[in-house]
């Protein structure tokens, strides 16, 4: 599986523009796309991090990171998933990342998605759905979440965000209409970001694969 995450990783290279700020995602998917981003530092004017592993991983490739609010827009952002339906909308955050790569991805002109094959789902929901809290606010949010979905959220103990919050992983979902469910669980007091991109999906998914799969 880590060679088609490596396939998927280095296509993306193709999408990058010479001279323009990269926006980076988070995981191990993407750890493969930001080593090929290091080969071609030259070429760019730096990256904006959606976590402290990422930012970690590009400075250690002499590749500058820079802060979302002193460069604006975007061209791309490169990000992978924890699930990917037939219409590029996305389940994430099981790094945990969520908030910002949801920030990073809505302030990108394109959103490009990279994914081993196991990450295809016909429905969203089979991944525990991630939602980032208020660390006060997490059995309420947990008891709405119950009420309105009627999935099960669970405390996922011992992580703090690189927000300083915490994470409910709501299991037993399947997610029929994901920007309802995205634009309702926004909704809910104490939580800071849901875990589906729906309402901004990727505009591109490559598939690891020999070759990879480019799906539009």
């Amino acid at each position: 599986m880590s060679e088609l995450k490596r396939l998927a990783g280095e296509k993306a290279i193709e999408f990058v523009e010479d001279g323009s700020v990269v926006g980076v995602g988070t995981g191990s998917t993407v750890a493969y796309f930001i080593e090929a981003l290091g080969r071609i530092r030259d070429r760019i004017a730096g990256a904006v991090s959606s976590s402290e592993q990422s930012t970690r991983q590009l400075k250690s490739l002499g590749i500058e990171v820079l802060d979302l609010n002193a460069v604006g827009p975007l061209r791309l952002y490169v990000d992978g998933a924890d699930e990917c339906d037939p219409h590029r909308r996305l389940v994430k955050g099981g790094g945990a990342a969520l908030t910002r790569e949801k920030i990073i991805a809505q302030a990108s002109d394109r959103f490009v998605c990279i994914i081993d094959p196991a990450k295809q789902v016909p429905v969203l929901g089979r991944f525990p759905l991630p939602v980032e809290v208020i660390p006060m606010a997490r059995s309420l949010v947990a008891r709405e979440i119950l009420a309105i979905t009627g999935g099960q959220p669970v405390w996922r103990e011992g992580v703090v965000t690189d927000n300083g919050n915490w994470v409910l992983d709501v299991h037993g979902l399947q997610i029929v209409d994901p920007v309802a469910m995205e634009e309702r669980l926004n909704q809910i007091p104490g939580v800071v970001s849901v875990g589906l991109f729906a309402r901004r999906p990727a505009d591109v998914v490559i598939v690891g694969g020999e070759p990879p799969q480019v799906l539009r």
